[in-house]
């Protein structure tokens, strides 16, 4: 049996010991609705009927209960993204990590356990390709006896950028499993439904917007506005003035919105930061309409954006943030590091299990060349608490078997295929761990999506020739770098 004193990292971070007092408590039905979209109507699955599904409102360091009941046909999980879940990983949501799916007809009460995170965060179905409709947000509010540490807005409004595919997305990703490609393009994007923000002249707006897109980095402008960002990832940042935002998928940002422009129907617009050549994506959009007696525009004027793969611009603005760090909200950076590890990650292509693939074989994400192969019979975090054997191996590696230039696009005749294993990295509680993540340009490189996303919550800074003392929490990586 390992020790209790080891904790395992696989996709993840956990601490296991005791959940709450008292909680709020919510009740989530999954199940399939009617929907409507460019003139599309078709059944999806959904949380209580909502597409986006309802927002959770809690407050720093409160205890939230749902009772998920499963209506749908499939099994489901919901992870609470971005929440630590501190001694208590056993509702956390990840399939076959930290909880079994809930299988149809059967229902299974999740706690939400909050610590320091403050903010906007979200929920989304951890399963499958169910999460490309099942999601929604977390507004986490300040203590009673706390305000935010800057001007109380006059309103707050959440904003999710989403996908919508005609097709049904549950055989939009059985068609890309069966044929060893990637998933197709949605058909369009979208920011809540058809969403309208009306504003008060001289009044402060916070938007907390969420990105639960399935794979793209989106801009995010308001024409003839600046916003100041001040939070991120369930964290506060020094405020921040910007005409754009730049949000990964799974990532999370706050902005306040000052209506001081000329009252009149200002266009908010999301656009995609790298459009692929073969498919061209018309930005999401919605209307900031001011109250009034005026003459709206008699069409609508976008606001500009930087170009496809706008360097500069994203990583001017990624570079610019800062975390809050102050007496409130004091920051730990980790001095004595224990453990260094270096992850490279890669589109792989591997051997296809059946003759329905449509290239020769099947492309396959992987870190230090495995990739993960579920658990079949219990959670792997079960069989560590209880010592079961043989469902994990402790023996995921620190870093690459081979060292070489992973952006010249070959590998070294040594360098063996992708490996499925079950396998974690085990470390000491308390350890203090570097993470390099190191992209590479080989395999399928086209395929590669440009961010790297960890699901879990660390204070992330910069690997260059300078050091930052204030890096800001984040939940997903932008990866910037031209190859």
């Amino acid at each position: 049996m390992f020790s209790t004193r080891k904790v395992f990292v696989m996709c993840f971070f956990g601490i296991i010991m005791a959940p709450v007092v008292h909680a709020l408590v919510h009740k989530f039905e999954v199940r399939r609705t009617s929907h409507t979209r460019l003139c599309t109507r078709k059944t999806l699955l959904t949380v209580n009927g909502q597409f986006p599904g309802p927002t959770i409102y809690a407050r720093r360091g409160e205890v939230v209960v749902v009772d998920v009941i499963n209506r749908s046909h499939q099994n489901i999980t919901i992870h609470w993204h971005g929440v630590k879940m501190r001694r208590y990983p056993w509702t956390d949501g990840v399939n076959y990590v930290t909880q079994c799916p809930i299988s149809p007809g059967k229902r299974f009460r999740q706690q939400i356990v909050l610590s320091n995170e403050e903010g906007t965060l979200f929920w989304h179905a951890h399963s499958d390709w169910s999460r490309a409709t099942v999601y929604g947000a977390i507004v986490i509010l300040p203590p009673k006896t706390h305000t935010y540490p800057f001007p109380k807005p006059h309103a707050q409004v959440p904003i999710l950028l989403g996908e919508w595919w005609n097709a049904d997305v549950q055989q939009v990703f059985e068609k890309s499993i069966a044929e060893g490609v990637a998933a197709d393009f949605s058909d369009a994007f979208l920011m809540n439904d058809t969403f309208k923000l009306s504003v008060e002249p001289g009044k402060t707006y916070l938007i907390r917007m969420i990105n639960a897109m399935m794979n793209f980095i989106m801009y995010f402008k308001i024409k003839d506005h600046n916003v100041t960002v001040v939070g991120m990832d369930g964290a506060y940042t020094k405020p921040l003035n910007s005409d754009h935002i730049a949000i990964a998928p799974g990532q999370t940002m706050d902005f306040l919105l000052e209506a001081n422009q000329p009252p009149s129907r200002y266009y908010m617009a999301a656009r995609v930061w790298a459009s692929p050549y073969w498919h061209t994506y018309i930005p999401t959009t919605g209307i900031v309409e001011y109250v009034g007696n005026y003459t709206p525009p008699s069409s609508p004027v976008l606001p500009s954006f930087p170009g496809f793969q706008g360097w500069a611009e994203s990583t001017h603005f990624s570079k610019r943030l800062r975390s809050l760090a102050n007496d409130n909200y004091p920051i730990k950076l980790p001095m004595n590091i224990t453990h260094n590890l270096f992850f490279t990650l890669t589109i792989n292509v591997g051997p296809c299990f059946s003759n329905s693939c449509k290239n020769d074989g099947r492309l396959l994400a992987s870190i230090n060349n495995i990739s993960m192969l579920y658990p079949e019979t219990q959670t792997i975090l079960e069989a560590y608490y209880k010592g079961i054997g043989g469902v994990f191996t402790p023996d995921f590696p620190a870093k690459p078997s081979t060292i070489f230039d992973f952006t010249q696009g070959y590998k070294p005749e040594n360098e063996g295929h992708t490996q499925f294993k079950t396998a974690v990295y085990m470390l000491d509680y308390n350890s203090e761990v570097e993470i390099v993540l190191q992209g590479t340009n080989f395999g399928q490189s086209e395929s590669i999506i440009p961010y790297i996303y960890m699901d879990t919550t660390s204070t992330l800074s910069e690997l260059d020739s300078g050091t930052s003392t204030q890096p800001p929490i984040r939940h997903a990586i932008i990866s910037l770098t031209r190859r």
